[in-house]
Parts: structure tokens; C-alpha cells; sequence
């Protein structure tokens, strides 16, 4: 997916830095603030993101290839082992590791998966939603509690959602980064299409709109995507596992989907800087979060 961008120096720093953490600890936002735009979907709910997502922040000094993975969790269903592999693959290739930890939650937590990951990269810390802290001197104790780990090089404090302390990140991440040359054209910002992120954009209004479970029985297939002389159409179908969940996405008289439809038009427009014309319709396919079928069909 193209940008425009200029042309790269020798000598410049390219990587792969990849996000861990539990759910909810914040690693899309990181990664959107990391990016100064919008790539990955956000909800207070956890595991939002079900997809390795790939970034590349391009500069004339370095390209770095950001990944938001997965919460990690034990798997109670294949949608959610296909989760963990990308995890997995994030594991194996990452320069610098980012562990995101929530900075208002016990660093117990947090410290168990972590020090289970087992990297090899060079570990940066991040205690984020550092704005949210009430408690005196907690902060202080939770940096210095990661500062004694193994695996911990050094220890960054951020708001992500606030766009606190992100520069400071970026030029520890640039000081871990080896030197090479890039992977990717200047222009390009992720190695997903652009349907991918239309899909995700329509899956973050249902988190945003319906209750409890319903989000993490759904997902979304975008059909089509045609470029018209004045706008974009596009088709996407709305995936649930029972004919309960399809009322409850349409709603009475088809109030719930045309407000769905209306927030992620407005979201996909000014993601792709143009007129969208947006159709969404809901199919049912049982158990679909553990059929490698329907999981290999939705790109999982």
C-alpha cells in the first residue's frame, strides 16, 4: 500500500520492530502513534487485533517495519491459535522487541509473558498509559522492577494515547537498530492491501456498537472494491455464527447496520482520501472460528 516518499540514504537504519504484550495493554495505539496516522483499529475491548499488522515508517535515515500483534492468550479455538502464530512469527524475526505493559496494572502480569517470550532481539520496555497513574511513586517502582529483568535493556515511559513520550521511543528504537538496506520502496506503508484495512475499519465499528460477545463471534470479508470515476464502491460481508447474532448486527428495521455502515463509511473515506459508496450484508457460518476453511477464506 503506496505513499508518497523520497529516496533513502546509504548506511540507514532498517528493521523489524515488533510489539508484545497482553490484551489491551495498548499496542495499536502505540503503533498508530509510532506511525502519525491511523493503521491499526483500536477498541477498550481486548483482542481487537487479530492480525500480524505491518507497518513501515519510512524516512531518508531509516525504515522501520512496525508489527502490532496479537494479545497473548491460551487458545480456546483455532481462530485463536492462527492468533498466536503470528505471534509466534513476530518472535522469530524482530531486531528490537517493544513489551508494552499497562503502567496502572501489576508488573507481575506482565513480567510472566514476557519472560517467557524468550528473545533474542534487544527489549525495550514500555510502561504505557503513564497519565492514568495515580498512585505515587508507581511509576518509579515499575521502571525500576523492569530495569532488574534479564531481558530488559532499558525502560521507556509513555501515553500512547496521548502521544507522550514517542519521540523519545523512536530514538531508542533507531539506537538498537542495525544499519542495512531497506526492505521495502520508499512509498510503501504496510504490506497489507488496502481492502485488508477497509475490513478491519468495518470490524472496529462493530466493537465500537454491539455488546459482550458479539465482536469476537464476527468478522469481516470485503467483496469488492471498485474505483469509480467519483467515488468507491464497496461490498463487504459482515461473517456472525448464528442466526441470532445476523438480528442483532441489522436491528430493528435495519437501524443497527445502517448506523454501522454510516460510522465506517466516514472512518473508510478518510482512510482512502475519497467518496465511498458502502454496502454491508450479514451472512451466518457456523462455527467459523473453527473451520480452517471459512479461517484460510477470511485471511486468517
Amino acid at each position: 500500500m503506496p505513499r508518497s516518499g523520497g529516496a533513502f540514504f546509504f548506511n540507514m537504519k532498517v528493521g523489524f520492530v515488533n510489539i508484545f504484550g497482553k490484551p489491551n495493554a495498548g499496542k495499536s495505539t502505540l503503533l498508530n502513534a509510532l506511525m502519525g496516522e491511523k493503521m491499526a483499529i483500536v477498541s477498550h475491548k481486548v483482542q481487537t487485533t487479530r492480525h500480524r499488522i505491518k507497518a513501515i515508517l519510512n524516512e531518508k535515515e531509516y525504515q522501520i517495519i512496525l508489527s502490532d500483534t496479537p494479545g497473548i492468550i491460551d487458545p480456546k479455538y483455532k481462530l485463536h491459535e492462527k492468533m498466536m502464530q503470528a505471534v509466534k512469527g513476530s518472535l522469530e524475526d524482530a531486531d528490537v522487541a517493544l513489551l508494552i505493559a499497562d503502567a496502572r496494572e501489576a508488573v507481575e502480569e506482565s513480567h510472566e509473558i514476557f519472560q517467557k517470550l524468550r528473545l533474542k532481539a534487544p527489549v525495550i520496555v514500555i510502561l504505557n498509559k503513564s497519565d492514568a497513574v495515580k498512585e505515587e511513586g508507581a511509576i518509579e517502582k515499575a521502571k525500576a522492577f523492569f530495569e532488574g529483568q534479564p531481558y530488559c535493556k532499558e525502560v521507556v515511559i509513555i501515553s500512547a494515547l496521548r502521544n507522550k513520550g514517542i519521540d523519545e521511543l523512536l530514538q531508542r528504537i533507531l539506537f538498537y537498530l542495525p544499519e542495512g538496506e531497506p526492505f521495502y520502496d520508499s512509498d510503501d506503508i504496510s504490506d497489507m492491501p488496502t481492502r485488508f484495512f477497509v475490513g478491519e475499519l468495518v470490524r472496529e465499528k462493530i466493537f465500537l456498537l454491539y455488546q459482550e460477545e458479539l465482536p469476537y463471534h464476527t468478522t469481516v470479508l470485503v467483496q469488492e472494491f471498485k474505483e469509480k470515476t467519483t467515488l468507491i464502491k464497496i461490498t463487504a460481508d459482515i461473517i456472525v455464527q448464528r442466526d441470532t447474532q445476523k438480528g442483532i448486527i441489522l436491528g430493528e428495521g435495519g437501524k443497527m447496520i445502517k448506523q454501522l455502515g454510516t460510522l465506517a463509511r466516514k472512518d473508510i473515506e478518510e482512510f482512502l482520501g475519497s467518496k465511498v459508496f458502502l454496502e454491508l450484508y450479514v451472512k451466518v457460518r457456523p462455527k467459523w472460528r473453527d473451520s480452517d476453511l471459512f479461517l484460510k477464506e477470511y485471511g486468517y
